[in-house]
């Protein structure tokens, strides 16, 4: 419902005011209070998903790598040693199929390789190119420009805010989380 289609003051049945000042619900207008909050709360971070993955996606298409790959490359940055397709496919909680499909794309830009393990020959690991750590400087970059365009609305005291909540929804600590 766009500004103009919502009821003013005027129109709405009791002609009050909302009490937050704004032509938006409060959890008062609602007659099921908590449960339409988290409701549109949902919703919310659904679309903020979406709005964040259309941004990466952007500021990473110059680079010509998907947010997939992107996170992908990362995590085969973080571990010690070249990982296994089936350590990144749990890292990464997807199944080890997505990962071949990831790592295919990456290894026809010489962006990773693989490789045999040492100690046995059945097992291929994931390994780093140079051209794999250059995107990854590349990566630095588009993901922080990316951030700044998804948080540009907010001042200093809010980032910091959302920072919190963020991480309490993230980390929810082991008596909550899934």
């Amino acid at each position: 419902m766009s500004t103009s289609d919502r009821p003013s003051s005027s129109e709405r049945p009791n002609g009050s005011e909302r009490p937050n000042g704004s032509d938006r619900p409060s959890a008062t207008d609602r007659p099921s209070g908590a449960s339409d909050t988290d409701g549109l709360l949902a919703e919310q971070l659904l679309r903020l998903t979406r709005r964040l993955h259309r941004i990466q996606k952007r500021h990473l298409e110059p680079v010509g790598i998907t947010p997939a790959q992107s996170r992908l490359l990362r995590m085969v940055a973080h571990f010690g040693e070249p990982p296994r397709m089936a350590d990144l496919a749990a890292r990464l909680e997807v199944v080890p199929r997505a990962v071949t499909s990831l790592v295919d794309g990456l290894e026809a830009g010489d962006r990773v390789r693989r490789v045999p393990d040492p100690s046995n020959r059945r097992v291929v690991r994931i390994e780093l190119t140079d051209a794999g750590r250059a995107t990854l400087r590349e990566l630095r970059s588009a993901r922080r420009a990316a951030a700044e365009d998804i948080l540009a609305p907010l001042t200093v005291d809010q980032r910091e805010v959302l920072e919190g909540l963020l991480s309490a929804l993230v980390d929810p600590g082991p008596e909550r989380g899934c």
